[in-house]
């Protein structure tokens, strides 16, 4: 589904440049959920926004679906950390979910299905008519996440979307997401920089070295499909991936990778 080759990102500055991504490979099949994770300004933003072609990179190519990706494609959609900045305020809930479709130039009646079926399936059927200035900021990331879902997308890339939230919320956004992968099916990039939650969510964590970034471990979450925020966490190998994966972290930001690979399965 998606494929990333030799991935370099360089920002020009006044007086010197900042390589941001070195090189970058990996492949996203079908209908995987993918979690990712590194030191803080390791620029995992950065590769998001290459992958959803909002960044041209400086080198190295994105394919999605064999097709390069030189601009924001169609079949894909993007949840951003900072809802509050991708919803639009003067408009309803349900004008600020329908708008991408507006763009699809999808007739109203079929509009108006998705909509509701976006809104019923992150638990906001009786929001329509509110603003997101009315909403707990849970809500509204529900919203940006009921956008992305009516879109109905291949591929949808998340980027840090529960950060500003609080851990009970969190923990409920997460379930979100991974009952509606299960359900329609859609690939899944998932930034994040919290380890526990890339564990839970993931079917693979792709760990990234310090800056300039490159891919220091591609890791197997061999975790149960069904997972729940209680016992899933209790398991003695989720302890040993996250254990792993921290591990993995604390070495990148040291610039060197340890020996062991005990996290692997």
């Amino acid at each position: 589904m998606l494929d990333v080759q030799g991935l370099r990102k360089v920002y020009d500055g006044r007086q010197r440049q900042v390589e941001a991504v070195r090189d970058l490979t990996f492949t996203i099949d079908d209908g995987d959920l993918v979690c990712l994770v590194g030191p803080s300004g390791c620029g995992k933003t950065t590769l998001l926004k290459c992958m959803a072609g909002l960044l041209p990179p400086t080198s190295g190519e994105v394919r999605l679906r064999g097709r390069a990706i030189t601009g924001p494609p169609p079949g894909m959609a993007v949840v951003f950390q900072e809802y509050g900045r991708s919803l639009f305020p003067w408009m309803s809930v349900r004008d600020n979910v329908e708008l991408p479709l507006r763009q699809k130039r999808i007739a109203r009646g079929k509009r108006r299905e998705l909509v509701d079926e976006a809104l019923a399936a992150v638990g906001l059927a009786d929001t329509h008519n509110a603003y997101p200035w009315q909403l707990s900021g849970g809500m509204q990331q529900r919203v940006a996440i009921a956008r992305a879902v009516a879109y109905q997308p291949d591929v949808l890339l998340m980027d840090e979307p529960f950060a500003a939230v609080d851990a009970q919320t969190r923990a409920d956004l997460e379930d979100l997401i991974r009952q509606l992968w299960q359900r329609l099916g859609v690939t899944i990039l998932f930034v994040t920089h919290d380890i526990d939650e890339a564990v839970y969510l993931g079917q693979r964590v792709l760990i990234l070295s310090s800056s300039p970034t490159v891919v220091q471990e591609s890791l197997r979450i061999d975790l149960p499909d069904t997972r729940d925020q209680l016992h899933t966490r209790a398991e003695p190998r989720f302890t040993q991936l996250r254990g792993h994966v921290y591990e993995q972290i604390q070495a990148a930001k040291r610039g060197q990778r340890p020996p062991a690979q005990a996290g692997r399965p």
